[in-house]
């Protein structure tokens, strides 16, 4: 396995991420069973980072890793580092209200997060998103307390604009921001990604598969189930999803003149982008991690780089990342 260090004060991780939303949620009915021989088999190949939030199926992500982690073999389950973000306020029947980034609430957040993850700290905590409401400055603040009593090693942003950033970074160490990049997501390229590499903020880049869109496995005549949130998704919609699927086959004929698969071409891409960010790869079955780890072996020269980014130029994605509500949450969209 490929080590990062997130930024310049964050641990060092596995070059690559599982993130584990998918396990429990928003992409319709999961396999626990195999969800969690899916994160055995990720510490098993040297994954070290486990990327979840305290939202995702109200704790039930948390749950589903903190009994993999027991059951893991001890070596294995002492390497895992735990990534998680808090914030999103949820109801009973499953919709969402909001974000909660008071310092009170941060701790709350916390406190719960480490019994269902029944760990003694978590390694990189971070608002999901940012609270319009509550002053990053005191959000940060808040789990700068939580490093200093112990609970918290490091402290993370997901989706923060450059401002916000900034101000972040003032009041303590930042190790990461979490947001999403890929071949279709570009958007960090031009204010984000450069203020991070000033500030020295690593970035752990989600969706770098486009949640399956430019996966190589999404066909045009799917059927997504009812509880499979891509079926809001813009890019997932109707001529969206047309125009998309087309550039998925240009990166095919890119990936297989390179003896690579889609996803690990659009893997690799993100890993080429500087030894500063770290995929999160979304599997959530053995054999889609076996895939996406493949992505390591793949290297991509200026030639392979500039094919890739032709059959995919900066920009050309049709539809939004989210539904317009969710875009609207989106400090780095503003």
């Amino acid at each position: 396995m490929l080590h990062r260090t997130l930024g310049t004060t964050g641990p060092q991780v596995s070059a690559l991420g599982l993130g584990c939303m998918g396990m429990s949620a928003l992409y319709g009915d999961a396999d626990r069973t195999e969800s969690i021989a899916t994160i055995h088999a990720a510490l098993d190949a040297g994954v070290t980072l486990l990327d979840t939030g305290d939202f995702y199926a109200m704790g039930h992500n948390e749950m589903l890793i903190g009994e993999a982690l027991r059951s893991a073999p001890a070596g294995a389950r002492e390497q895992a580092l735990t990534s998680v973000k808090f914030g999103a306020l949820r109801d009973p029947d499953g919709g969402w209200s909001g974000y909660d980034g008071r310092p009170a609430a941060v701790k709350n957040f916390a406190a719960y997060s480490l019994q269902r993850l029944g760990l003694d700290h978590i390694d990189v905590y971070r608002i999901a998103r940012v609270d319009p409401d509550v002053p990053i400055e005191e959000t940060v603040g808040a789990i700068a307390e939580l490093v200093e009593a112990g609970h918290v090693r490091h402290i993370g942003l997901s989706e923060a604009g450059a401002d916000t950033i900034r101000r972040a970074a003032a009041v303590a160490p930042i190790a990461d921001l979490q947001i999403e990049y890929s071949l279709i997501s570009r958007g960090i390229e031009e204010q984000i990604l450069p203020a991070c590499r000033e500030l020295g903020i690593g970035i752990t880049a989600y969706g770098v598969l486009s949640r399956g869109l430019i996966s190589g496995h999404f066909t045009r005549d799917r059927q997504l189930a009812a509880n499979d949130f891509r079926g809001m998704s813009p890019r997932f919609q109707g001529e969206n999803l047309q125009r998309n699927l087309d550039l998925v086959d240009a990166l095919r004929k890119v990936a297989e003149d390179r003896g690579a698969s889609v996803a690990q071409t659009a893997i690799a891409w993100v890993l080429s982008r500087g030894e500063d960010i770290v995929p999160l790869v979304g599997a959530r079955r053995r054999d889609r991690l076996t895939e996406a780890l493949g992505a390591l072996d793949v290297r991509l020269g200026a030639d392979d780089l500039a094919a890739i980014e032709e059959a995919v130029p900066a920009g050309a994605a049709a539809g939004d990342r989210y539904p317009a509500e969710q875009m609207a949450h989106l400090d780095s969209e503003h």
